[in-house]
C-alpha cells in the first residue's frame, strides 16, 4: 500500500462521489497509508500526524482538484456523505448489517404495504430488510484511528463546501488542521457527534440517520436478519393550493360570486413566519383573512332586523394609476353582552403525541382557560379528547362549576395517534345532548390538524362535518403549533361545518380571538352569507377580486339556498376589494370582442348610466332555511378622487391587501415596494387600542428586510 496509490484512488472519489461508501473508505485508507509512510521515515519528524492530514487536504483541495469539486453539487455531498459514509464505515468495521434506510423510507412514503408496513404518526414501524452481501474491503481492515481521522476530514470538507467562497478554497485553515490533529475523541464518540449534527434525510427521524456502533440501547446488536425500528418523521405543513384570481373581462364574465370569509388564521401564519426570520409560504397567505383580521369601524346596522350594512368606496389604486379599487365593507350587528344567548360549548381537544410541544397542548390549555373565564355562569362546557380513541373528559357542566372545568383542562396530557373522526362524532353527540334551543351550540376543535387514524382524508372528514351541521351546531377550528400543521384540513372543516378558523400562535392571539372577540367568535348572527357583484359593461372593462380564492362560488349558487357558505358572528366585519379597470383605460388587458351584440349607447337605461356595479348579499338567520336578499348599487357618488380622500379604515385595509398580495407574489404588486405599503399603513393607522396596526407595520418592515437578503 503506497501513499501515491491511495491518494490517486481518493482523487477519483472526490465529492460528489458516485459511491459515498467508497470515498469514505478510501479516505480512511489514505490515512492508513500515511501511517505506513510515517513508519518508513517518509514523514517529517515532530508532527507526523499533522503532516499526513495536511498532505491529504492539500492533495484534495489543490487548484486542479477544485474544478472537479465545483462541478458537483455541494448539497448532495452534505446530505450523502454524513448520512451514508459515516454510517457505512462504522457498521462495516463492526460487522453489522447495512440497511438502505432511505429506500425503506421511500417505500413507506409510497405506501408499498407489500414490502414494508406503513407507520402512523408517533408509532414505530418494524421492517425486515433484505441484506445485500458485503464485498470484502479492498485494502483489508482499517484501523479505528484512521476511521476517526477520515470522519474528521470529511466533516471539514462538508464545511468548506458549505462556505460561500468554497470555489476559492484550496486548503483548510491552520486552526482546522490543529483541531483535527489534536483530537483525542474515540471513533465512537466522533461518530456520535456526527450523528447529532448530520442533516436528516426526508422521511426519517434525525435520530435514525447515524447510529453509534449498534449501541442505541444496552442490548446487543440484532442479527443480520433481525428487525430494525424506524420512525417516520411526520413533519410537514399543508396548505390548500389555490391560484390567484385572474383578471376577468366584464364583456364575458360580468358577475362575480363568492362566500363570506371571517377567518383570520392566515394572518397569524404570516406573523409566525416573519417573526421567525423567514418569508411565509405564498400558499399560506389568504389575502381576505389578512384584511379581516383587523377590527374596523365600519358603520353598522341600527338593529338586528337587518343584520348587515354595506359601505362601498371607489378610490384610485395605490399601485396602479390606471385602475381603481372598489372597496365593499360589511358590518354585522353587534349583540350587547347583556343580551347574548346561552352557550353550549364542546371543547374537542387533540391530545395526540404530535401535540406534545410547548406551542401546542400547553398553549391550548391556557387559551381555553381564558375562554372559560369569559363565559357566563349558566353557559355549559363539555370536553372531549381524541388520541387513537375518543373519550369524554367532562360531561356537560355549567360554568358555575368553573373549578371543575379548569381542573379537567389542566389534567390533559398528550399521547397516542390522532383519530379525529371518532372525536368529531363524540363531540357532536355531546352538543346534541346539551342542546340549547335559541342558544349557541358550538363545537370548538383545537388541533394541529394531523388526523391519521380512521377516516382522515379531507373528503372523508368533510362528509362527516356536512352531515353534522344539519343539527344546527356550529363549528370553530383552532389551529396550534408548527411543523406538521394541516391548514388545508382546518379550512375544509371550517368551510363545510358552519364554522370559522383561527390560528393561535401566542397567548396574546388567544386573548384576541377568544376574549376580546368572543362575541363574533361564538355568537352567529347569520349563516350561508354570499356575495354577488355585477359590473356595468358600459363603465367597467375588467375586474379582479382580491383574495377569496378558496371561497369562489358558481353564479347559480347565489340563489340556491342548499349551497353552503360562510357564517358571520356578532359584530363581525367583512371586507371585499376589487381592482377594477374603467373602460378606455390603458390598463385594459383584453381586446374587445369582434362578434356579439352590443346595445347602442342611446338605448341604455338612463337611470343606470352612472352605476359602476350592483352588489347583492344573501344570508339566513340562524335556524332558518330560506335566505334573505340585500342589494346596494354602486355609482359615482361612492367615488373619491384621491387615495388620501378615502376614509382612514379603508386606506389601512387597502395597505393590508397590498401586503398580502405582495407576499403572495401577485405580479400586479411587483413595482409597489414594502416601504410604500408601510407608508400607506402608517398614514392611516388611526386609533390603535390593542396595538394590532403597529404590529402590522413591524411585519411589513420585517418582510422588507427579509426580501432583500
Amino acid at each position: 500500500m503506497t501513499v501515491d496509490k491511495e491518494l490517486e484512488k481518493l482523487s477519483r472519489l472526490t465529492p460528489p462521489a458516485p459511491d459515498p461508501e467508497a470515498r469514505a473508505r478510501a479516505l480512511a485508507a489514505a490515512m492508513q497509508a500515511f501511517d505506513t509512510a510515517e513508519n518508513n521515515a517518509q514523514a517529517p519528524q515532530g508532527n507526523a500526524k499533522g503532516w499526513r492530514q495536511s498532505s491529504i487536504i492539500n492533495w484534495i483541495w489543490s487548484p486542479a482538484m477544485n474544478k472537479k469539486f465545483l462541478a458537483g453539487s455541494a448539497l448532495a455531498t452534505l446530505l450523502v456523505i454524513p448520512a451514508a459514509g459515516y454510517l457505512t464505515i462504522e457498521l462495516t468495521r463492526n460487522g453489522s448489517p447495512i440497511v438502505d434506510q432511505t429506500e425503506i423510507a421511500g417505500n413507506l412514503s409510497r405506501g408499498e404495504a407489500s414490502k414494508q408496513p406503513v407507520a402512523t404518526a408517533g408509532q414505530p414501524v418494524t421492517v425486515t430488510p433484505e441484506i445485500p452481501p458485503q464485498a470484502p474491503a479492498e485494502n483489508g481492515p482499517l484501523t479505528e484511528q484512521s476511521v476517526a481521522d477520515a470522519q474528521g476530514l470529511q466533516d471539514k470538507e462538508s464545511q468548506i463546501l458549505a462556505k460561500p467562497d468554497a470555489g476559492r478554497t484550496s486548503e483548510f485553515d491552520a486552526d482546522d488542521i490543529a483541531a483535527l490533529t489534536n483530537k483525542s475523541e474515540s471513533s465512537a464518540a466522533a461518530l456520535g457527534a456526527a450523528k447529532r449534527s448530520a442533516p436528516a434525510a426526508p422521511g426519517i427521524a434525525p435520530q435514525q440517520q447515524l447510529a453509534e456502533p449498534m449501541a442505541v440501547a444496552p442490548s446487543p446488536a440484532p442479527p443480520a436478519d433481525g428487525p430494525i425500528q424506524i420512525q417516520r418523521d411526520p413533519g410537514r405543513e399543508r396548505f390548500a393550493n389555490a391560484a390567484a384570481n385572474p383578471i376577468k373581462s366584464v364583456a364575458t364574465d360580468p358577475v362575480s360570486t363568492f362566500s363570506a370569509d371571517v377567518d383570520s388564521a392566515s394572518y397569524s401564519f404570516v406573523r409566525r413566519s416573519l417573526t421567525g426570520g423567514a418569508m411565509p409560504d405564498p400558499q399560506s397567505v389568504r389575502v381576505e383573512e389578512m384584511i379581516n383580521y383587523f377590527p374596523y369601524d365600519w358603520p353598522g346596522p341600527d338593529n338586528a332586523d337587518q343584520p348587515f350594512k354595506a359601505t362601498v368606496t371607489v378610490m384610485p389604486t395605490p399601485w396602479n394609476r390606471d385602475t381603481e379599487l372598489m372597496h365593499v365593507a360589511i358590518k354585522g350587528y353587534d349583540i350587547a353582552p347583556a343580551t347574548t344567548p346561552r352557550a353550549n360549548l364542546v371543547f374537542l381537544i387533540d391530545v395526540s403525541g404530535s401535540m406534545d410541544e410547548p406551542d401546542k397542548l400547553p398553549l391550548l390549555k391556557s387559551a381555553f382557560r381564558l375562554l372559560v373565564n369569559r363565559l357566563k355562569a349558566d353557559d355549559t362546557v363539555s370536553i372531549v379528547t381524541y388520541a387513537g380513541n375518543a373519550g369524554t373528559v367532562l360531561a356537560p357542566t355549567r360554568v358555575a362549576e368553573k373549578s371543575k372545568i379548569l381542573s379537567a383542562i389542566d389534567g390533559l396530557e398528550p399521547g397516542g395517534s390522532t383519530g379525529g373522526a371518532e372525536g368529531i362524532e363524540a363531540a357532536y353527540d355531546l352538543a346534541k345532548q346539551a342542546f340549547v334551543k335559541d342558544g349557541v351550540n358550538r363545537v370548538m376543535l383545537a388541533t394541529d390538524g394531523d388526523f391519521n387514524v380512521g377516516p382522515s382524508s379531507d373528503e372523508d372528514l368533510k362528509r362527516i362535518i356536512e352531515e353534522k351541521r344539519k343539527d344546527g351546531i356550529f363549528l370553530t377550528v383552532l389551529g396550534f403549533g408548527r411543523g406538521n400543521l394541516n391548514d388545508s384540513l382546518m379550512q375544509t372543516l371550517a368551510q363545510n361545518g358552519n364554522g370559522s378558523a383561527a390560528y393561535i400562535d401566542t397567548l396574546a392571539e388567544a386573548q384576541k380571538t377568544l376574549v376580546e372577540e368572543a362575541g363574533s367568535t361564538l355568537f352567529p348572527i347569520a349563516s350561508d352569507v354570499k356575495f354577488q357583484v355585477e359590473f356595468n359593461p358600459e363603465r367597467i372593462a375588467e375586474y379582479r377580486l382580491i383574495g377569496y380564492e378558496t371561497r369562489a362560488l358558481n353564479r347559480e349558487d347565489f340563489n340556491n339556498d342548499r349551497v353552503d357558505a360562510g357564517d358571520i358572528g356578532s359584530g363581525h366585519s367583512v371586507t371585499a376589494i376589487y381592482e377594477i379597470t374603467p373602460k378606455g383605460s390603458p390598463a385594459v388587458m383584453n381586446d374587445d370582442l369582434r362578434y356579439g351584440d352590443k346595445a347602442p349607447a342611446e338605448t341604455a337605461d338612463a337611470a343606470r348610466e352612472d352605476e359602476l356595479a350592483f352588489v347583492k348579499m344573501r344570508y339566513k338567520r340562524p335556524g332558518e332555511d330560506k335566505s334573505t336578499l340585500i342589494t346596494t348599487p354602486v355609482n359615482d357618488s361612492n367615488a373619491v378622487a384621491a387615495v388620501d380622500a378615502a376614509p382612514q379604515d379603508v386606506r389601512f385595509s387597502v395597505a393590508v391587501a397590498a401586503f398580502g398580495q405582495k407576499l403572495s407574489r401577485i405580479a400586479a404588486l411587483d413595482s409597489y415596494s414594502y416601504q410604500a405599503i408601510a407608508d400607506l399603513a402608517a398614514a392611516s393607522r388611526g386609533t390603535d387600542s390593542f396595538g394590532y396596526r403597529s404590529d402590522f407595520l413591524g411585519l411589513v418592515r420585517l418582510a422588507d428586510g427579509l426580501s432583500q437578503r
